[in-house]
């Protein structure tokens, strides 16, 4: 069988994961519709490549790049929800404009984006949704809990969505990275928190330390990890959550083991809830 290329629209592509994933469909002969706040961030040039404005904010815009997407190459096949940044510190030093941006971003235009392509890939009768959240969607931890927030939203979205679409043969995968050496931690990908509380000066500025620290030295690849999506995109049964990354695999391994061992330790206090019929 000759190989067919597929048409990737891929958001958040000017950097980091979204970049290489650019890269790595064009170099396996991929048609790829590339998308940014700026399109001029993306340097690449090809042939086979078509760079877009795009604020995932703005759901018009989403529309506009999905029109402009299928006038070019005539259909979607992989649409990779990447676009998105990192709210970081604690709860309180953040304010709720920080908390509405940080959801506009991450889940509302994630929903844009994918309330767009639907229906070009609901005709095709297939289609693959790779949706890029995090480990922080499947574990909140100190100093992460808007962006935890965020992450957990497209976790719960995604698996609902996953079932909807299914009938018409669109597939979709939960991306859960670990720490990969992204921008993330630059400032250009996180925020912290506007409104400093004293009763938190010692723990936020320890917090803080320890991202800056981590800056540019995580173990995660992102260009293995743009291939690892290459090899999902094909697979006939790809799954519904993919852990990217050993430290993934272990939180998630020890989510597994303390949500059953909650479970256990409160089953007969739990069971007592059900009413009498």
């Amino acid at each position: 069988m000759s190989f067919q290329p597929h048409t990737w629209f891929i958001t958040g592509a000017a950097r980091g994961i979204g970049a290489h994933t650019v890269q790595a469909a064009l170099a396996a002969g991929h048609n790829v519709v590339a998308t940014a706040r700026k399109r001029d961030s993306i340097t690449l040039t090809d042939d086979r490549l078509l760079a877009l404005d795009l604020d995932v904010t703005d759901a018009a815009q989403a529309q506009a790049a999905v029109q402009a997407a299928v006038a070019r190459f005539g259909r979607i096949d992989v649409l990779v929800n990447n676009a998105g940044y990192g709210q970081l510190g604690l709860f309180e030093e953040s304010t709720a404009a920080d908390a509405q941006t940080q959801f506009d971003t991450n889940v509302f235009g994630l929903l844009h984006v994918t309330r767009a392509v639907l229906p070009v890939m609901r005709n095709q009768r297939a289609g693959h949704v790779l949706n890029i959240s995090s480990i922080a969607g499947m574990r909140g931890r100190t100093g992460t809990a808007l962006y935890s927030a965020s992450k957990f939203a497209v976790e719960g979205f995604s698996e609902g969505l996953a079932q909807e679409v299914a009938p018409f043969g669109i597939r979709v995968t939960i991306v859960e990275p670990g720490a990969f050496r992204t921008d993330f931690l630059d400032g250009q990908s996180m925020r912290y928190g506007s409104q400093a509380i004293a009763d938190y000066a010692a723990q936020s500025a320890q917090i803080n330390a320890g991202f800056s620290a981590r800056n540019h030295l995580q173990p995660g690849d992102p260009a293995r990890l743009a291939a690892v999506l290459l090899q999902l995109a094909a697979h006939p049964t790809p799954p519904l959550r993919f852990a990217a990354g050993r430290d993934a695999v272990a939180i998630i391994e020890a989510k597994i083991e303390a949500l059953r061992g909650g479970v256990e330790a409160w089953r007969g206090v739990s069971v007592t809830t059900d009413g009498v019929f």
